[in-house]
């Protein structure tokens, strides 16, 4: 007989009745009835229960252990009574009459429960993280990680793409966020940065000859953290395809994030569907202006409309002025309302104050007639007119967002979500993806008073070099796209400016010389001087599909060893001062700590 065990703690059935066996794990319970012990033995697999009586050679050994000791029990598996049997385990039908237990480790006092699901303080949670990945919903969730990243890999590889390693200590570049630095030994004063996407190094693999290159990349970003973004570090499924158009990556990459939506889908009997294929695809602007936002969800059926027009010297002068003005009003239906108070629009107006916004105008609809200051001075007639144009019912009312067109579309598409969360109307039984396109390539600066680049400045202009020529740059669209499932950014990508003059263009357009370019991208751009395909890709973060899958409002849920969202790690002590001898040998003096002068 093995040394610690014949099976898992998720293995034995009714079959094994009779059976010596051997298992070993954790105390997940115990319960102590005097003369009767039981106790829930768990492994990464599973539970089975173990029984003892005060008769039992092992009683006294069993009743002193103390929840979470690892332990290894010997023993005959035996029928559960009738009544006693378990339906929702596996192991359920069987149990293990204890023959001799060896304690391999025993636990001491444990600063948080494993045997309950309840809410800890998340610095308790992360110093111990050891201990909570073997709570039971964590501990799937890891799970689950494992065999989406199998699942993305093995697609992949059926999609006709290789799998290649890029670097991860490599030259700083100006991606946005802030690099992480790594100090050179043997180049004192010089410093390698961690890379905050292997974006120049897949491009170069294009250039390179591979044609079809992925990898489930390690990022690192200086950046703070969110409930969808992890501080440090994360993961993306990085891609990139020579040779393609736009609708060659979506071909691509589409049946790849569908397959593993639908395989996952039922996870833990969710039962969810996921959008079919093609994926929908929704113009930036269209976007902007139906839901008030670059990543919609649409789970919600709530659209957002443009209703500037309609206060065109209304009655209600305060909108009338701001279109006058050249800014907007913009209305967020909010159907079958007629039940509600005018608190609940009170307290819409209060949420969008305290957003940091000036308010949310809103008009109450009951059986056709309309309530509140702005239907009053609009007028009946000129409401039940805009509320047909919208294909609003007797019984919906509506908010409105009005002011600059910035302001006013993300006031609007905070204002969506929200009232659709306040009446129920988002299904979590579905994954909706959709592509967002036709991204503008340059956008006004009113800080700095210039056109700069609004999303990527790699991405090929379309119209390519006439279209920088020619036309206002402000109105020149770029290939680049985002992917969106309800209403979180899965990645954005582009198909690349591979050709050195329109790169040159361009960055001219932005502000940049040609020096600028050449001084900054040196690699990338002395590589397309020596035959760049045309090529495209994108990078879906793995942590937010898993998160997504999981059904966890927060990314820490689905990452092993996360930091906090001051980007330390409690359980490592990270990050700490370097010792002197350390620093000596990096040739590198602090402001602060040990080795400060």
């Amino acid at each position: 007989m093995h040394a610690y065990r014949t099976h898992t703690c998720a293995e034995l059935r009714a079959e094994q009745v009779g059976q010596e066996v051997r298992l070993s794990g954790w105390v997940h319970k115990k319960r102590d009835h005097g003369d009767l012990v039981f106790v829930d033995l768990r492994d990464h697999y599973g539970i089975t229960q173990i029984v003892t009586d005060v008769s039992g050679p092992v009683f006294d050994v069993i009743e002193s252990l103390r929840s979470e000791s690892v332990v290894t029990i010997t023993g005959t598996v035996v029928a559960r009574a009738g009544e006693a049997v378990n339906p929702n385990l596996p192991t359920g039908a069987i149990e293990v009459r204890a023959t001799s237990a060896v304690v391999q480790s025993a636990a001491h006092d444990l600063p948080m429960p494993v045997a309950s699901e309840n809410e800890y303080p998340e610095d308790i949670r992360l110093r111990y993280r050891f201990l909570d990945l073997r709570r039971e919903r964590l501990h799937a969730n890891i799970l689950l990680r494992s065999q989406v990243i199998s699942s993305l890999r093995q697609r992949m590889i059926g999609q006709g793409f290789t799998e290649f390693q890029t670097p991860i200590l490599t030259a700083s570049s100006p991606e946005g966020a802030r690099d992480y630095l790594v100090p050179s030994r043997v180049h004192p004063g010089k410093f390698y940065a961690l890379p905050q996407a292997p974006q120049m190094f897949k491009q170069l693999l294009m250039v390179a000859g591979f044609d079809r290159y992925f990898q489930i990349a390690p990022c690192f970003r200086d950046e703070d953290a969110r409930a969808d973004r992890s501080p440090g570090e994360f993961y993306q499924l990085d891609f990139e395809m020579s040779f393609v158009t736009q609708d060659d990556v979506f071909a691509a990459i589409e049946p790849v994030l569908h397959g593993v939506f639908e395989q996952f889908a039922d996870w833990q009997g969710k039962g969810r569907t996921v959008s079919p294929l093609p994926f929908k695809r929704i113009p930036y602007r269209e976007s902007m202006l139906k839901y008030g936002n670059d990543k919609p969800d649409l789970r919600n059926p709530i659209l957002i409309s443009d209703v500037s027009e309609q206060f065109v010297g209304s009655g209600f002068g305060r909108f009338a002025s701001i279109v006058e003005g050249g800014d907007v009003v913009r209305a967020i239906p909010a159907p079958g309302t007629a039940d509600k108070s005018r608190k609940f629009f009170d307290d819409m107006n209060s949420w969008a104050q305290g957003e940091g916004f000036a308010g949310l105008g809103y008009a109450t609809r009951k059986g056709g007639e309309w309530g509140g200051p702005i239907a009053k001075n609009h007028g009946e007639a000129k409401m039940t007119a805009m509320a047909n144009a919208l294909g609003l019912g007797p019984d919906d009312g509506m908010f409105f967002a009005a002011g600059k067109e910035a302001q006013a579309a993300k006031l609007a598409g905070l204002a969506r979500t929200r009232v659709a969360e306040q009446l129920g109307l988002i299904d979590d039984k579905r994954f909706e993806f959709c592509w967002i396109v036709d991204f503008p390539m340059f956008e006004y600066d009113e800080d700095a008073k210039k056109v700069d680049f609004s999303h990527n400045p790699f991405s090929m202009p379309q119209g390519e070099m006439d279209a920088l020529e020619t036309m206002n740059p402000l109105d020149i669209l770029a290939y680049q796209y985002d992917i969106v499932c309800n209403g979180v950014e899965l990645s954005s990508g582009a198909i690349r400016n591979h050709k050195p003059e329109i790169m040159y263009k361009a960055f001219e357009i932005a502000g940049y010389t040609q020096a600028d370019v050449d001084t900054n991208f040196a690699g990338m751009i002395n590589a397309f001087k020596c035959g760049a395909p045309p090529h495209g890709g994108s990078a879906p973060g793995v942590d937010r599909i898993v998160m997504l899958l999981a059904d966890e409002p927060n990314i820490r849920e689905v990452i092993t060893f996360p930091m906090t969202q001051k980007a330390e790690d409690l359980m490592m002590g990270a990050p700490n001062f370097a010792t002197p001898k350390q620093l000596k040998e990096l040739h590198i003096k602090t402001v602060d700590g040990p080795g400060a002068k």
